[in-house]
């Protein structure tokens, strides 16, 4: 992963609605979640999490699918590994276990 997107993606991360919105939608798995539910779950206007949705999505970390009226929106497992990865590759000069961090939590993520 580039630093430049890296930054994209920690930066669409770095509002709290956002954020829980994309662990919610983590836990769902290949499921997915509709958008208004997603809105109703976290406790925010519809519109205010389209916004929020489009954001993560813009950054690459879901995906939106329509099904009939609604529009489910699922996580990009690729998108987590990248940035784990991108976080971990460096730690403790290249020994992320002296970290805590084992390279299979890191790459294998989602």
């Amino acid at each position: 992963m580039e630093t430049n997107k890296a930054i994209t993606v920690l930066a669409a991360l770095a509002q709290e609605h956002r954020l829980a919105a994309f662990r919610m939608l983590a836990a769902t798995g290949e499921t997915g979640m509709a958008a208004g539910e997603v809105a109703r779950q976290i406790g925010v206007p519809h519109n205010t999490m389209s916004t929020h949705l489009a954001t993560l999505s813009n950054a690459g970390l879901i995906t939106p699918t329509r099904e009939g009226r609604s529009i489910i929106y699922k996580i990009v497992p690729e998108a987590m590994r990248d940035l784990m990865g991108f976080l971990t590759d460096d730690c403790c000069q290249g020994r992320p276990e002296l970290c805590g961090i084992s390279s299979n939590n890191a790459k294998g993520c989602c």
